[in-house]
C-alpha cells in the first residue's frame, strides 16, 4: 500500500486504524486473549504496509489453481481431480518464475506476470480436502485477505460445507466476490438457473448481493495458451471463440481494472477492520461473561459479609443477655447486704458489733456466700458460648463457598475461562481450603482456654484487683473481698456511737448507701471489663473470617474494575470502528 502516494485524509485514516488496532490489541492483552487471535491482529495490522492480497478459496476440485493459472496466462500452479494444493502459495511478481518454501504450509511462487507487481494471489487448500490440515490453512489464512475469491463448481454449487465455509467468511467481516467456474459443463439453457441459485444463496448467507462471475477456467486456459503460441483454429474453435466462450472477460477486467490503486486501497484499510471487529466483538462477550460471572461472586462476598453483619449484631444482643446474669447475681448479693445490715446495726445487737471478727465472718457467709462460684460459673459459661457461635460461623461460611463453587464448576465454559477462570477457582478453592482448615483444626476447649485466660487479664487490668490475683475465681473472690471489707468497715466505725440512738440509723443508711455504691462499681467495671474483650474477641473472629476471604474478594474487586474499564472500551471501539469503516467505505 505503501507503494502508492497518500493523500493527507487516506493518511490520517490509515493513522486512527493504526491506533484503534494497537488501542484493541491492549484491551485483549488484558483479557487473557488467545496467542492465536492476538497473533492474527498484529498480522492484519503488519499487513498495511504489504501489497494487496487476493485470496482464492473453495472445495477441492472446483477448479482454484486452473481459474489461477487462467488468469496469469500459463500453468503455474499443479492441477488435477485430486487435492492437489497441499499448502498455501502466495503468488508474487519475479523477474524469473521461482519457487521458495517459507513455513511448512506456506511457499512462494514467483511469476513474470507484470500486473503482480501491484497484489499478490493466494490459492489455498480445498476447505473439503480429505486430508483435514488442508481445510485448516485454509481458513485460518482467509482472515489475511483483503479481497476473497470464492470459487464454486457450476455442476455442484453451493455445497453444504460451502455454505458452511461462506458463513465463516462473513464472521471476519471480508469482501467475497464469487467465481463460478466450469460452467461449459452446462447446457447454456441451465446457465440463468444456476446464476440465480448462486445470487439467492449468497445473498441468504452474506446478507448482500456479492459480484457472481460466471467462467469456464479451462476454455479461459486454452484461449491464452493458443493465444500465446500463436496457433490458429484447425477445424476447432478460434482463440476468440474459446475466450469468448470462457466468459473470462468481464472478471479478468475486474481484477486488472475495476480493482485500481483507489480500490485496492480501500479494501486493503477495510481488511484489518473485519479483523478487528470479529475480535471486538467476540471479546466484548468475554468481558460482559466475566462480568455475570463475578456479579454471582459479588453476591457471594455480599451474602458473607451479611452474615457476619448478623453474625455480630446477634453476638452483641445475646451478650447483653449473658451480661444481666452477671449483674442478677451481684444484685441478689447487694440484696442480702442490705438486708444483712438492717438486721445487724440494731441497738438490741450491740454487743454483737463490737465483735468484728464474727460480723465479718457472718456477713461473708449471708451475702458473700457462693457469689464468686456464680459469676465464674457464669462467665465461663459466656465463653463456652462465644467459642461456639464462632466454631458455627465458621462452619457456616465454609457450607456457603462449598455450595458457590459446586453450583459453578461447570458453568464456566470456552473464552469465559482462560487465565480469568483458573485464577477465579483458584482463589476460591484457596478461600474453600483455608476455611475448612479453620474449621477442623478448631479446638473449642483450647479456645476456651485461651479466651478465659484473656478475660482475666483484662479483668486484672481494668483494676477490678491487684495485677498480682492468680485465677479467674481469684479475682473475682479478691474484688468481693474489697467491698465485703469497704461495708464491715463502715459497720465497724459504726460500734463507737452505737450507743447513740440518733446516730445508728444514719450510720445504718450510710453503710447501705455504700453497700450498693460499692456493687454498682464492681457491676459497671466487671460489665465494661468484659464488654470490651467480648468486642475484642468478636472484632478478632471476624477479621478472621474476612482476612480468609480476602485474597478471593480481592480478586473479585479488582477484575470487575478492570473488566468493567475493558468492556466500556471495547464498546467505544465498537463506535470508532463502524465510523472508520464508514469513512473508509466512502473512499
Amino acid at each position: 500500500m505503501r507503494k502508492r502516494l497518500l493523500n493527507r485524509h487516506e493518511e490520517a485514516l490509515l493513522q486512527r486504524e493504526r491506533e484503534l488496532l494497537h488501542r484493541l490489541s491492549a484491551a485483549l492483552i488484558r483479557l487473557d486473549a488467545s496467542a492465536e487471535d492476538l497473533a492474527r491482529l498484529d498480522q492484519a495490522r503488519r499487513q498495511l504496509d504489504d501489497l494487496f492480497l487476493l485470496v482464492v478459496v473453495g472445495e477441492f476440485n472446483a477448479g482454484k489453481s486452473a481459474f489461477i493459472n487462467a488468469l496469469l496466462g500459463e500453468r503455474v500452479l499443479e492441477e488435477g481431480a485430486t487435492p492437489t494444493t497441499t499448502r498455501v502459495h502466495i503468488l508474487r511478481y519475479g523477474d524469473q518464475p521461482g519457487r521458495q518454501l517459507l513455513e511448512a504450509d506456506l511457499e512462494v511462487v514467483a511469476s513474470p506476470v507484470e500486473w503482480l507487481r501491484n497484489l499478490n494471489i493466494v490459492d489455498t487448500p480445498g476447505t473439503n480436502a480429505v486430508i483435514q490440515r488442508h481445510q485448516q490453512i485454509t481458513e485460518d489464512f482467509v482472515p489475511r485477505s483483503d479481497l476473497v475469491l470464492f470459487v464454486t463448481s457450476a455442476d455442484r454449487p453451493f455445497s453444504e460445507s460451502e455454505r458452511q465455509f461462506l458463513e465463516r467468511i462473513r464472521a471476519w467481516g471480508k469482501k467475497v466476490v464469487i467465481v463460478v467456474n466450469k460452467v461449459d459443463l452446462l447446457d447454456e439453457a441451465d446457465v440463468p438457473a444456476v446464476h440465480r441459485f448462486v445470487a439467492e444463496n449468497a445473498r441468504r448467507l452474506l446478507g448482500l448481493d456479492p459480484e457472481i462471475f460466471m467462467v469456464s477456467a479451462r476454455l479461459a486456459q486454452r484461449a491464452k495458451m493458443a493465444d500465446r503460441r500463436g496457433e490458429a483454429a484447425l477445424g476447432g474453435p478460434s482463440v476468440l471463440e474459446l475466450w469468448s466462450a470462457s466468459q473470462f472477460e468481464p472478471l479478468e477486467r475486474y481484477i486488472l481494472e475495476t480493482l485500481d490503486e483507489r480500490e485496492r486501497l480501500r479494501l486493503k484499510l477495510l481488511n484489518p477492520l473485519g479483523v478487528a471487529a470479529r475480535l471486538q466483538a467476540r471479546y466484548a462477550e468475554v468481558a460482559q461473561a466475566r462480568l455475570n460471572v463475578l456479579a454471582d461472586d459479588f453476591a457471594t462476598i455480599d451474602a458473607v459479609e451479611r452474615d457476619l453483619g448478623a453474625f455480630q449484631a446477634d453476638m452483641r444482643r445475646d451478650f447483653r443477655y449473658q451480661l444481666s446474669q452477671v449483674d442478677n447475681i451481684l444484685f441478689r448479693m447487694g440484696d442480702r447486704g442490705v438486708a444483712f445490715i438492717d438486721n445487724t446495726l440494731r441497738i438490741n445487737r450491740i454487743f454483737d458489733l463490737m465483735n468484728s471478727a464474727k460480723v465479718r465472718e457472718a456477713f461473708e457467709r449471708e451475702v458473700l456466700g457462693d457469689t464468686t462460684a456464680q459469676i465464674e460459673r457464669q462467665i465461663g459459661e459466656m465463653i463456652d458460648w462465644m467459642v461456639e457461635r464462632e466454631y458455627k460461623q465458621w462452619q457456616a461460611v465454609m457450607a456457603f463457598l462449598n455450595r458457590r463453587a459446586e453450583l459453578h464448576r461447570d458453568r464456566v465454559i470456552g473464552e469465559v475461562g482462560g487465565a480469568f477462570e483458573l485464577n477465579r477457582r483458584a482463589l476460591l478453592d484457596r478461600v474453600r481450603q483455608a476455611t475448612e482448615h479453620a474449621v477442623t483444626t478448631f479446638d473449642q476447649r483450647a479456645e476456651a482456654e485461651a479466651l478465659a485466660q484473656s478475660v482475666q487479664t483484662a479483668l486484672a487490668q481494668t483494676a477490678l484487683v491487684e495485677a498480682g490475683a492468680v485465677g479467674l475465681g481469684a479475682l473475682l473472690l479478691a474484688a468481693l473481698h474489697s467491698v465485703v471489707l469497704d461495708v464491715t468497715g463502715l459497720l465497724f466505725a459504726g460500734t463507737v456511737a452505737a450507743l447513740g440512738l440518733y446516730v445508728l440509723p444514719h450510720r445504718r443508711r450510710k453503710a447501705r448507701d455504700e453497700l450498693r455504691s460499692r456493687v454498682a462499681d464492681l457491676q459497671a467495671r466487671l460489665a465494661a471489663s468484659l464488654t470490651d474483650q467480648f468486642e475484642a474477641e468478636l472484632a478478632r473472629s471476624t477479621q478472621s473470617i474476612q482476612e480468609a476471604i480476602q485474597p478471593y474478594t480481592r480478586f473479585v474487586r479488582t477484575e470487575r474494575e478492570k473488566l468493567t474499564a475493558v468492556a466500556d472500551d471495547l464498546a467505544d471501539m465498537e463506535q470508532r470502528l463502524r465510523a472508520l469503516r464508514a469513512e473508509i467505505e466512502a473512499l
